[in-house]
């Protein structure tokens, strides 16, 4: 009878694989778990970037045309930015106005956090013939 325990190839350091397809699938589940978890958190950081760019977006075009609406109420642009930020469900970080140019700032939180890493922030700028800044984009 070979391979039972106390046999002669066990005395000889010879051990069964026994088990060890067993570990292998752990350690595989272990990794897709792993993957999963770091593919979610991308995810949600992806969205809430998209989020933050969105509100800003929209703040800016609401806020530039609330700036260069003429007849009708005059509101603040800066107060229609921040309605509008909220409204997307952002957090306003920020409103400029500078001559005609209107620019907005939106922030969204990852995970519950507004402090430190863990924030997609997102500006927007609008008026008459505005274009890219110089500069890195952000």
């Amino acid at each position: 009878m070979r391979g039972r325990p106390g046999s002669d190839r066990e005395r000889e350091g010879v051990r069964s694989d026994r088990g060890a397809g067993t570990v292998l699938v752990l350690g595989l589940v272990a990794v897709l778990i792993t993957l999963t978890i770091a593919v979610a958190g991308l995810a949600q950081a992806v969205h809430a970037r998209a989020t933050a760019q969105t509100a800003a977006d929209l703040a800016a075009l609401a806020a530039a045309t609330a700036l260069h609406r003429v007849g009708g109420p005059a509101s603040d642009p800066c107060t229609l930015a921040g309605q509008v930020v909220t409204a997307n469900d952002a957090e306003p970080a920020g409103c400029t106005v500078t001559g005609a140019v209107v620019e907005v700032g939106a922030r969204v939180r990852i995970l519950g956090r507004v402090d430190g890493v863990l924030v997609a922030r997102a500006t927007a700028r609008a008026g008459p013939a505005v274009g890219p800044r110089a500069g890195p984009a952000g």
